[in-house]
């Protein structure tokens, strides 16, 4: 679909979305945007110029459907895949990406840390209509053996632009995360949970230097430029307990990505900022006001947030209560937690109960937030259930099948398709028929 659209814009200087709303002009991917939100194109198009919204569409992938991540929007999903060193199966990948968008992820990032990472990647673009991110950190340590102190500019840089070439839409960069930050994340009970902020506290205390993707991060915008590439802002330092929340180290690279967001909005490359990680529910509404001030209201992108520690086997569920407080309180995409969380790399069910958790958390903000149409669906479901539409509500449901599955298990005939009844109440004690017949009898 976009391979036209490319082709139209392909002799101008500068084709990232930002620079072409910047310009006044409304791009297709704007415009299809705008279609399925139910918006303007040329609200659309301000909300980009604004840095409020983005659109993450590489130039290289001209399979994607466009989609845009910002306030003005539904709340979007993200689905992590990826590879292990210790399982790396490229159809498995691809199983896993196409049960993401099967199920309604809005966008995916291949986290493949083991096996062959290009050609994983390449089969995952392929087979995807939805954006594709990733962490370039782990492909960067994959290609020097492991040995961060292997690690130089050059070398991050190339993997960055081979990225770009392959279609990756946006890029997790750790460059927040400074060497003066080091003493602050002293403090904390748990340290840094995140793996690139880790190699990158590995790095800097290896040299004594300056994180080098803050170092280079005039390089990493021309390449994100050059191909249209989103930065995801990353945070090395979430809390990865709830002791850990709100605290300095978080705060003080927070601020930092707010005047990186600034410099990428200067080069015309769109923006978001991630966010934590494991914070109490009392604390959710000022991290997402916080972020908005120093980050001039760059897309909020937020893990979770987990709002216990103690969920381990359901921390999909710990982490979508948190997911739907944050979207209702401001922020643009959630990044699914599923089941193994903590606990294993997750396989293509574990991906399924991942994108259902945060599919109800995004949908439950955007009634909450009034967007448009958003509850729509939720009537039609309450018309289905008093009418005893059955078919109609499994349709109706985020997971059909596995509404019916659990219809099914007790009532498997055609004939209760029909039945005015489930097998939780039967024939006798349905409170929908008594109250039909109620109503029936009184209007008589």
């Amino acid at each position: 679909m976009r391979t036209q659209w490319i082709q139209k814009r392909s002799n101008d200087a500068v084709q990232t979305q930002l620079y072409y709303a910047k310009q006044g002009i409304i791009t297709e991917e704007m415009q299809a945007v705008a279609n399925v939100e139910e918006l303007t194109a040329e609200t659309i198009r301000s909300e980009v110029a604004r840095g409020r919204l983005i659109i993450p569409a590489n130039i290289r992938h001209t399979n994607l459907v466009p989609m845009g991540i910002g306030i003005a929007t539904k709340t979007k999903i993200n689905a992590n895949i990826g590879s292990s060193a210790l399982a790396s199966n490229i159809e498995q990948e691809i199983h896993k990406a196409q049960t993401s968008i099967k199920y309604g992820a809005d966008t995916i990032m291949d986290l493949s840390t083991g096996g062959d990472l290009d050609a994983i990647r390449t089969a995952v673009i392929a087979h995807s209509n939805v954006p594709i991110g990733t962490v370039p950190i782990y492909q960067i340590l994959h290609d020097v053996h492991g040995d961060v102190t292997k690690l130089n500019k050059d070398i991050m840089l190339e993997v960055l632009e081979r990225q770009a070439q392959q279609g990756v839409s946006y890029f997790t960069i750790h460059c927040g995360f400074l060497l003066a930050h080091m003493p602050k994340v002293a403090k904390r009970k748990m340290g840094i949970v995140s793996r690139g902020g880790s190699l990158m506290a590995s790095y800097m205390l290896h040299y004594h230097a300056e994180n080098p993707f803050y170092e280079a991060f005039d390089e990493i915008l021309a390449i994100c430029r050059k191909y249209d590439v989103s930065l995801s802002l990353g945070d090395s330092l979430r809390p990865g307990c709830l002791a850990d929340a709100s605290d300095d180290a978080q705060l003080a690279e927070l601020a930092v990505l707010g005047e990186l967001t600034e410099r990428a909005r200067a080069s015309d490359v769109q923006v978001m900022v991630e966010g934590p990680g494991h914070v109490p529910m009392n604390q959710i509404e000022r991290n997402v006001q916080l972020q908005k001030e120093l980050c001039g209201e760059a897309p909020f992108y937020v893990l979770g947030p987990l709002v216990t520690d103690i969920a381990a086997g359901y921390d999909h569920i710990a982490s979508a209560i948190g997911a739907a407080i944050a979207a209702w309180k401001g922020v643009a995409m959630l990044c699914y937690v599923t089941p193994k969380e903590h606990l294993g790399l997750p396989n293509a069910n574990d991906v399924r109960e991942g994108i259902i958790a945060y599919k109800i958390a995004a949908h439950a903000a955007d009634i909450a937030r009034g967007r448009i149409h958003a509850r729509v669906r939720d009537d039609a479901m309450s018309d289905a259930r008093y009418a005893f539409d059955w078919n109609r509500q499994f349709a109706l449901a985020l997971d059909p099948e596995r509404a019916r599955e659990y219809h099914d298990e007790a009532l498997p005939q055609e004939v209760f398709k029909e039945a005015k009844f489930c097998s939780m109440c039967g024939p006798k004690f349905c409170s929908y028929k008594i109250s039909q017949d109620i109503m029936q009898k009184h209007r008589a």
